[in-house]
């Protein structure tokens, strides 16, 4: 299908990205890769007045490292996270999430920050985002102000981030001692994950000491599995693991659709939680 038509805005700056989402209205869309947006606007499932195109904003390419965290600029691919030292150094579950999100092609031309902020709960990379402690950084007409991933993600497709306001950048605490998994399943190699889980174990004495579990496409925004996060606390063993992880689905509203039923999605959580934390501990 062919997009409605939609003015077109090319900032160089944030500032001006912003001043131009506000000039625009709320009808005004945020473009980075368009891996997500683009398919969205060929079925005329967005009608946006303004696309603001960030492609041309070089201040949100940069990979640093700030402290005890590494902060990623919005304009960064999904490839360049892949390859980079910093992430391959100190965010290994970010990498190993990442090498898994739809193809290579694709991966060349989304970006992370732009996954976040399309707030897609099939997507991988939000649930990842919330067991790392991801801090989302935005920035508007009032200024700028950071959001903890676990208040990011208001509803389906849908974020705290304003019409009129840009997230720039994603500060993601290093892994330190933490040890992660990224385990999905999915009908075909590049397609959506029915479900996925992202696992995060620290270990003391042969145990697992604390956890962190993130589900993907278990509810109308990434979710963290509290109950098993609760019950990994002290396993030493596999049936201990199995019997925490079998409690991943408590409290989640998982879709019952043409791709699986929620009851398939609920036992899919549990055999993959148990199948990532296997792998940690």
């Amino acid at each position: 299908m062919i997009p409605p038509s939609f003015d077109y805005a090319a900032p160089t700056t944030v500032d001006e990205a912003v001043s131009t989402l506000r000039d625009a209205g709320e009808d005004a869309k945020v473009i980075a890769g368009g891996q997500s947006l683009l398919p969205l606007l060929r079925m005329r499932f967005a009608a946006p007045s303004t696309l603001v195109d960030l492609g041309g904003v070089d201040e949100l390419r940069h990979v640093r490292e700030d402290g005890d965290a590494i902060v990623i600029g919005a304009m960064v691919t999904h490839a360049r996270v892949l390859r980079d030292p910093l992430v391959k150094e100190h965010l290994p579950l970010l990498a190993q999430a990442t090498s898994t999100v739809a193809d290579r092609q694709i991966r060349h031309r989304g970006t992370f920050a732009g996954s976040l902020a399309h707030a897609d709960p099939a997507g991988d990379l939000p649930a990842v985002a919330l067991v790392l402690g991801a801090e989302m950084e935005i920035v508007g007409p009032n200024g700028r102000r950071v959001v903890p991933a676990g208040e990011f993600f208001v509803d389906y497709l849908e974020s705290v981030v304003a019409p009129d306001e840009v997230l720039v950048s994603v500060r993601v605490p290093k892994q330190g001692s933490w040890v992660g998994r990224y385990e999905k399943f999915n009908r075909v190699a590049q397609g959506w994950a029915l479900v996925g889980v992202a696992a995060m174990v620290r270990r003391e004495n042969g145990a697992v000491a604390e956890a962190r579990v993130g589900l993907t496409n278990m509810g109308s925004t990434p979710l963290r599995a509290s109950a098993a996060e609760a019950a990994l606390a002290g396993a030493d063993s596999p049936d201990a693991v199995g019997a925490a992880a079998a409690r991943a689905a408590a409290d989640t509203r998982p879709s019952d659709d043409m791709l699986a039923s929620a009851d398939y999605r609920r036992h899919l959580a549990g055999v993959l939680t148990k199948r990532a934390v296997a792998g940690l501990v």
